[in-house]
């Protein structure tokens, strides 16, 4: 205590003097803590947002989700008997057709006169839902106008107009096309309702004022058990929202996370260059007798309080940034986010800095405490190798450890994280390995004859050099950013050149057992159809796993999308061509018994199940035992028709179901196929698959766009701990390049020799950034994704191009000043 209230009195007549020397310390943990604090306000604004919109999002207090089944008009008496309000919603998917012929594949949405029962419809021209009523995009590619009549499935139907607003878009998102809106009562002329059809139906309820719809829920489930719908509440209005803004929220923090410890290095370079600079200060302070305990405390005050300067700095940075990128991401975002302040995650954000702070500036300090003060007199070099003392050891280490479990603790995903921590340790650990090695493999250098090679790469191993730092930080924020630049190579690589080969040019569905023979010969007969494959199509929900509910049944974050909602299901005799069976058998093709099921091997190994073990299966209303006969690798990437159930004909064949289609064949023609396929049979839709992709690919260029960005702030903090090395390190460039002009040398030559230090040090960092971003992203595509990676070398030289121009620009700089210095005055001093 005594030790530090000294230490507070001297760090206090310290920092009259200003903090020049700390600027860049300040700079730093601003970047990375504005990065964090921006994330974490955003998300809480977006949750807010949903939080405070809920019940407009979801269309009322509650809603009753049941799939392809109605619900019993008992379950909506008894919701009515207690004061709730009700309005139904039918969703699916059907072919729009224009006066002319033109069609588009929409997704439909048929409401009653009770719609909407939360928020506002906003239709132009305004007025109640009659006729049908579609997304500005269909009207510009349709060519309609308010009056045309349009053809849905059996129906014509007067297009209304245009809808411009709909309170429950992020509650039932469009997927496969843009948005129809349509009364419910004209939807049985449309002949699209038929035995097996792929439709959701959905019934929002709003509670009279006093119901807690949390009660509301419980009362209704506890009313009627084992139904085989689900309740919603509007807390929870789109849990894919939420589950997305975890996902996102994680990695843009751990992006920020990486920005703040490349941050840390530049600390820990701005620590130690302004305590170089005040080594007659701790000289003199311990010729006269104070303790070395006061001297670390006079300094780790200094550095306590300045840090606390950039950490408010970098939260109300971060705060600023909340607004730009709010307005940015504007049509991104499920809800306009409501922006205030949010103390948690400042909170959180301040703790991340100091603690990183805490890290890297305790090394450099312990070391300038036990330097000895004759020691600073007799050296112009400060021994930079010099043990700080176990204290100071255990404190960082303690330190350190607090920072690890942060990151783990407050993450969605705590093995992400983990891994996280673990990566960044080892890459730290490898440019720091690398500098070792670069140094060495420069000092064993001989036989140069120009000396601006010699004393270039001598500059890179001479006592006290830079290099160390500015290849770690160089290093990670290039891997940051050539990792990403792989990744969405790889992604666009996959969806851009292999997919659409392989892929059938048209997904059909909705096809009735008495049209299959008939859609068959319409399709092959098309000019150019090259490929036509049907499989029978059922809708199903998983209730239950080994006998335990579903909602009870634990799995792993990866798989529990397929425990939601309805899944699709086929049966089939003979194993699928191209079926790769991993475990079990596959039935006899006159197999006749209890109903077995062929399970996807990755969903298993998620949901913790094998050969043998039970899944009930909720089929048009009837619980299904099927038992798992065998596990098999589902190829997603083909486009071809994959399900992860694929029971044993018999008791399903006798179901109602439709069958679904897939055709490959000329592109050119898949207008006139699409036209003779829908006119013949209307009830009849058709997906493209070509549109799906482009929709995907412009999907991914903006998550690549967003990740670049994440990943430049990482580059950016780099670039700021380039230019503290660069600038600790001017005072003893402008002397060398005094010697050196004072024993005959050119200013040309001593501008190269410095380059030549740059130049290697970039050309190195690039190619190590190169490597070791290529193996993170080898990492992921293949053990993440799933999928074959493919090495892209034009990434990489443009990692290593920039990297080389950027250490380059900074080392010119550096150079043209210490050139400007006019040797006199510095000689005199001397």
């Amino acid at each position: 205590m005594r030790n530090a209230l000294l230490g507070w009195r001297l760090a206090r007549r310290e920092l009259r003097g200003g903090v020049r020397g700390l600027r860049l310390v300040l700079a730093c943990l601003a970047l990375g803590v504005a990065a964090i604090a921006a994330v974490g306000t955003l998300r809480a604004g977006v949750e807010a947002g949903l939080r405070a919109d809920g019940a407009r999002i979801l269309g009322g207090d509650l809603e009753i989700r049941a799939g392809y089944q109605p619900v019993d008009p008992a379950v909506l008496d008894w919701a009515r008997e207690r004061g709730a309000a009700l309005s139904e919603v039918r969703l699916l998917r059907a072919m729009l057709v224009a006066p002319e012929g033109e069609r588009i594949l929409v997704e439909l949405k048929a409401v009653d006169g009770a719609y909407p029962l939360v928020g506002e419809l906003g239709l132009d021209p305004p007025g109640p839902v009659e006729g049908l009523f579609a997304e500005p995009s269909v009207a510009e590619r349709l060519a309609l106008r308010p009056g045309d009549m349009v053809r849905l499935g059996d129906a014509t139907l007067r297009f209304g107009g245009v809808i411009t607003e709909e309170p429950d878009k992020v509650a039932t998102p469009t997927i496969f096309g843009p948005r129809a809106l349509m009364p419910l009562a004209l939807l049985p002329e449309t002949g699209l309702i038929q035995p097996g059809s792929l439709i959701n139906h959905e019934y929002r309820l709003r509670l009279p004022p006093g119901a807690e719809p949390r009660r509301f829920a419980e009362a209704l489930r506890t009313a009627f058990p084992g139904a085989p719908w689900r309740v919603r509440l509007a807390e929870a209005a789109e849990p894919g929202v939420n589950r997305f803004l975890d996902r996102a929220a994680s990695f843009l923090t751990l992006a920020g996370l990486t920005a703040l410890l490349v941050g840390g290095i530049g600390v820990a370079t701005g620590v130690r260059a302004w305590l170089a600079a005040r080594s007659r200060t701790i000289a003199t302070l311990r010729c006269l007798g104070a303790p070395q305990g006061a001297i670390l405390a006079a300094y780790l005050w200094q550095v306590a309080v300045l840090g606390s300067v950039g950490i408010v700095l970098g939260l109300a940075g971060g705060w600023g940034l909340t607004w730009l990128a709010a307005q940015a991401l504007a049509g991104a975002l499920p809800v306009p986010p409501r922006l205030g302040l949010y103390p948690a995650p400042l909170a959180l954000a301040a703790l991340y800095g100091a603690l990183t702070a805490l890290c890297f500036a305790l090394w450099p300090l312990g070391r300038a405490g036990r330097i000895p003060g004759a020691a600073l007199f007799r050296d112009a070099v400060a021994d930079s190798t010099r043990f700080p003392g176990w204290g100071v050891v255990a404190a960082n280490a303690a330190a350190a450890v607090a920072l690890v479990a942060l990151v783990v603790l407050t993450a969605e995903q705590p093995f992400f994280a983990a891994a996280f921590c673990a990566g960044a340790v080892a890459a730290l650990a490898l440019f720091r390995l690398g500098a070792a090695l670069l140094m060495a493999g420069a000092r064993r250098v001989r036989g140069l004859r120009r000396p601006e090679w010699r004393m270039g790469l001598a500059n890179l191993h001479r006592p006290g050099a830079s290099t160390p730092v500015m290849l770690v930080a160089l290093g990670l924020g290039l891997t940051t950013l050539a990792a990403i630049a792989q990744i969405e190579g790889n992604l666009r690589n996959a969806l851009g050149q292999e997919m659409p080969e392989r892929a059938p040019n048209f997904f059909f569905i909705d096809i009735q057992p008495d049209q299959v023979e008939r859609f068959d010969a319409l399709a092959r007969s098309v000019p150019g159809v090259e490929e036509v494959r049907r499989v029978p199509s059922l809708r199903a929900r998983v209730t239950a796993v080994k006998g335990v509910p579903a909602e009870e049944w634990r799995t792993t974050p990866e798989s529990a999308w397929a425990l939601r909602g309805d899944r699709g299901l086929t049966y089939s005799a003979t194993p699928p061509e191209g079926t790769s069976i991993v475990a079990g058998q596959w039935w006899d093709a006159g197999y006749r018994g209890p109903v077995l099921v062929s399970f996807d091997a990755n969903l298993a190994r998620g949901w913790g199940v094998g050969i043998g073990d039970t899944l009930t299966l909720n089929v048009l209303g009837r619980d299904i035992d099927m038992t798992i006969a065998n596990l098999r690798e589902v190829r997603w990437r083909s486009l071809a028709m994959n399900f992860t159930l694929i029971a044993s004909p018999g008791l399903l064949s006798a179901a109602p179901h439709t069958h679904i289609a897939t055709v490959r064949g000329d592109p050119a023609q898949d207008s006139a196929l699409l036209r003779r396929v829908t006119d013949a049979l209307p009830n009849v839709s058709g997906i493209r698959v070509r549109e799906a992709l482009e929709k995907v690919g412009e999907l991914l260029e903006r998550i690549g766009t967003a990740l670049t960005a994440t990943g430049s702030v990482t580059l950016l903090a780099g670039a700021l701990v380039l230019a503290g090395a660069v600038a600790a390190g001017q005072a003893r460039r402008v002397r060398e390049a005094i010697v050196l002009k004072v024993l005959g040398a050119a200013r040309g030559q001593i501008r190269r020799a410095f380059l030549v230090e740059f130049g290697v040090l970039g050309l190195f960092a690039g190619a190590l950034a190169a490597a070791a971003g290529t193996a993170a992203a080898w990492g992921v595509v293949r053990g993440i994704m799933g999928q074959p990676f493919v090495f892209l070398p034009g990434t990489l030289l443009a990692t290593v191009a920039g990297c080389v121009v950027l250490v380059l620009a900074f080392g010119y700089a550096g150079t043209a000043l210490a050139l400007r210095v006019r040797p006199a005055p510095m000689l005199r001093n001397e």
